[in-house]
């Protein structure tokens, strides 16, 4: 059953190394899954360093939780990405992270603007705002799991960011545009500058990209 799935925990292992070396994550932070099967689930495990992460690591969970690997403990939010693909058929692959601005904003209650460039409307769209519930816990998996049928890109209160895509590229992509969108709305807030895209291009891109 492992080598059935050593393509997809490759695939897993390289995107959180990327996370990490683009600085969206720390060692022990973030997690990501991937949806093999219907009923098989492919995620980073807990308490490993994510710079260095390796396809062997990568643990498999069915989507109801049972542990294929019980050498490697589930990630601490493993629920929360359970909790989504049950939600959500079209949902492939899941990216949680903490990078540093657009987490800022969780602690703001605010959302980065992704109306400043075509770019970031297309790819995040209008991000969400979920409300603050403990991390790793049920409350968090369920109210995530609630708001992801709203959008593909949320921001946790307090907490960090989760994406979610038709792939790892897909989930990857948003989260990383999206920290692109925070720096640029803090830059032009600081400079006093900001002129977004107004409601027609908005619906412009919206009709031909979400």
């Amino acid at each position: 059953m492992k080598k059935k799935y050593r393509k997809g925990r490759k695939e897993v292992a390289r995107f959180m190394r990327r996370l990490y070396r683009k600085g969206l994550t720390t060692t022990s932070g973030g997690n990501i899954s991937l949806r093999v099967s219907g009923d098989i689930i492919l995620i980073t495990p807990s308490a490993t360093d994510k710079g260095e992460m390796r396809w062997k690591e990568i643990g498999i969970m069915t989507i109801h939780g049972e542990n294929l690997t019980p050498e490697h403990k589930p990630s601490i939010e493993s629920e929360m990405h359970l909790s989504i693909y049950k939600t959500n058929s079209n949902v492939k692959a899941i990216v949680h992270a903490h990078p540093v601005y657009a987490s800022s904003f969780t602690a703001m209650n605010s959302k980065p603007d992704t109306s400043l460039t075509a770019e970031a409307r297309a790819i995040c769209g209008e991000p969400v705002f979920v409300p603050y519930a403990l991390m790793g816990s049920s409350e968090l998996a369920e109210v995530t799991a609630r708001y992801s049928e709203k959008a593909d890109v949320m921001l946790l209160e307090n907490h960090g960011i989760i994406t979610t895509g038709a792939s790892l590229l897909n989930a990857f992509d948003k989260i990383e545009v999206l920290e692109n969108a925070a720096k640029m709305t803090i830059i032009t807030s600081l400079a006093g500058k900001s002129k977004g895209l107004n409601q027609k291009q908005l619906r412009e891109i919206d009709k031909l990209f979400r």
